[in-house]
């Protein structure tokens, strides 16, 4: 009787986990890094407007697209480390349904906080001007940055739910004569 490994355990399915977790930071760092940086810039546009327009509490309540940007990286932050504290284990103990999981919940996370600091880096240049200039509109900018952010919130909830699908039970299986066997 000739009994090897699982054939649903590879030792290249780590890869995949791996990849999840880089996708979740570094898409999440540069939707973070985009949203920071458009929004910085309409917050110092500020400054060349006529102190007597802008009101000094609303340069303070400008800062908060950039604050809502860097919320992107550390939901990227989470699952990255989330997927990294799951992949334990020696050889051919991590299956390809978990790595397949893995880079599935990476790139939903990553790409969801990508898109969301492009809303915001858009909505908070343009929105901290205009709010500066008429304070009437910082209300509706609130709003409009609340729902840009809640999109990478979205992504955050379904990357948790896909990363804690278990799959290591398959690594259980063997391949027996020609025949899986678990």
């Amino acid at each position: 009787m000739s009994e090897i490994l699982s054939p649903y355990c590879p030792s290249y399915a780590p890869f995949f986990g791996f990849m999840g977790a880089a996708a979740a930071l570094v898409f999440g760092n540069m939707g973070a890094a985009y949203g920071t940086w458009k929004s910085a810039v309409g917050l110092s546009t500020i400054a060349s407007l006529p102190s007597k327009a802008v009101q000094t509490e609303m340069v303070m309540k400008s800062i908060m697209p950039v604050i809502l940007s860097g919320v992107c990286g550390i939901f990227g932050l989470i699952i990255a480390v989330i997927i990294s504290s799951t992949m334990s284990g020696g050889p051919n103990e991590y299956s390809l349904f978990s790595g397949y999981a893995h880079l599935g919940a990476g790139l939903t996370v990553g790409l969801s906080n990508l898109a969301t600091g492009l809303a915001l880096g858009m909505a908070g240049e343009i929105g901290v001007q205009d709010s500066a200039r008429q304070p009437k509109l910082y209300i509706g900018m609130v709003l409009i940055w609340s729902f840009g952010s809640a999109l990478g919130l979205y992504g955050l909830i379904v990357a948790l739910i896909i990363a804690v699908k278990p799959g290591s039970e398959l690594c259980n299986c063997m391949l027996v004569d020609g025949e899986v066997v678990c």
